[in-house]
């Protein structure tokens, strides 16, 4: 006969994990991640932007639309599937400038003139992980929408180098380039492939596959075998018309009024084609193969090209992972220590604790208050250990007198049997 009993099962835990390329930010590192983002979101107000919020995932086509059918984004980094409820082409975003055109465009906001804009969130790259270089990455961006001048140009660059002293960051260099306004890259691009086949020999696959469908990347290659080669092309600048010299004159002297040093990089012509005329990056050789740490330029047709009216346009991004990384080879720190850790010993100071604590926050402070019991020598090692200014230390004695004694923990000084006010005041010092 077949037993009727109860099977019993052991289930075994799995552990999990972080997807390669998506990693988790732990408590240990936060205090230096909301430095940076607290400096640029103090910087950008400062400058008149305001903050706007997208979703993270857009339509399939709004970013080949955008960013560009034959770059590297679109054809081998974007997260991209079919929503199987209804058909639709779905994309995690790669990068933030698309979708906050869509988002100008949709909700009409330069209806009452020009806009300054930010946004700050992940973004996402199918591409090889290394240091500085993530599948999910986080980004501020930066767009303003109407202003057809160097000027706001300008102020972005100049926007960037005040951020960097407020975060102490010195070694980073400006490179700066114009890449010309359309129908002068496309006469531009036809004297290129010209020129690379004439070198078809020199060229590696990567280049081969760009030589008709995006050319101009060619100039960005590192491969040490093409170097040569690519720094006798014909230069872009060399073509250019009257107006778009003029707007890139015009900028540099500009940044030389501002004293923001810069470098003049022929070959940079960023990664994205829907930018026009300037183009420029900020990069620093502490981070090693992944030293651009923020990036951008003018897109004047990519407002028309969504749906739009001809609009100009001009931004950038700022790779925070590189900046984070930077800011700890500099040895910024930050101190998001609390004010006071709360030590309760016995049954009569547990219950006024909560009470003592609340009363503090009240007054600005924050307060770490021991929980789970234990020894008054247990609970001094643990407020050790918080980093805290001071202990406030609650016993028997002091909750019969009304009282609480005030330990300084990270300098030198005596403990004090004080009343809460007196606590509070030298507290808030």
């Amino acid at each position: 006969m077949q037993s009727t009993k109860p099977q019993t099962t052991k289930f075994q835990g799995i552990k999990f994990q972080s997807i390669k390329g998506f990693y988790d930010i732990l408590p240990e590192h936060t205090p230096l991640w909301q430095l940076l983002e607290d400096t640029a979101k103090r910087v950008l107000a400062q400058y008149g932007y305001r903050n706007i919020r997208m979703p993270i995932v857009e339509t399939t086509d709004l970013f080949v639309r955008s960013v560009g059918e034959h770059t590297d984004i679109v054809e081998k980094e974007m997260y991209s599937w079919t929503d199987e409820l209804n058909d639709d082409k779905l994309t995690l975003r790669p990068e933030g400038t698309a979708g906050c055109v869509r988002a100008v465009v949709e909700h009409s906001l330069t209806y009452n003139g020009p806009q300054r804009l930010w946004y700050m969130g992940p973004m996402f790259r199918h591409e090889n992980v290394q240091k500085g270089r993530q599948r999910q990455f986080h980004q501020i961006g930066v767009e303003a929408f109407g202003f057809d001048g160097p000027d706001v140009d300008a102020e972005q660059i100049i926007m960037l180098a005040r951020l960097w002293r407020e975060l102490g960051i010195s070694d980073v260099e400006l490179h700066l380039n114009t890449i010309g306004d359309a129908d002068e890259r496309a006469e531009y691009r036809k004297t290129l492939i010209a020129y690379f086949e004439q070198h078809a020999e020199l060229l590696d696959e990567d280049a081969k596959r760009r030589l008709y469908s995006n050319p101009l990347r060619i100039l960005d290659s590192k491969n040490p075998r093409m170097q040569a080669m690519i720094e006798a092309a014909p230069r872009l600048m060399d073509t250019l018309g009257t107006e778009s010299r003029e707007h890139y004159h015009s900028l540099c002297r500009m940044l030389d009024d501002a004293g923001v040093a810069y470098q003049l990089n022929h070959r940079l012509v960023r990664g994205l084609d829907y930018y026009n005329r300037t183009v420029f990056e900020w990069v620093t050789t502490r981070l090693g193969s992944q030293g651009t740490i923020a990036g951008g330029g003018r897109y004047d047709s990519l407002v028309e090209r969504l749906g739009g009216d001809p609009m100009p346009a001009c931004g950038f991004g700022i790779g925070l992972e590189r900046v984070f990384l930077l800011m700890q080879e500099y040895g910024v720190t930050a101190n998001q220590s609390p004010d006071v850790y709360l030590v309760n010993v016995g049954e009569a100071a547990e219950k006024q604790a909560l009470h003592i604590a609340e009363e503090l926050r009240n007054a600005g402070l924050a307060v770490i208050q021991h929980g789970g019991g234990g020894s008054f020598k247990s609970q001094m090692k643990k407020a050790d250990r918080s980093q805290a200014r001071y202990a406030l230390i609650l016993g028997e004695d002091e909750v019969l007198a009304n009282q609480v004694t005030l330990k300084p923990m990270l300098q030198a000084g005596e403990q004090q049997r004080l009343s809460i006010q007196q606590a509070i005041e030298i507290l808030q010092t």
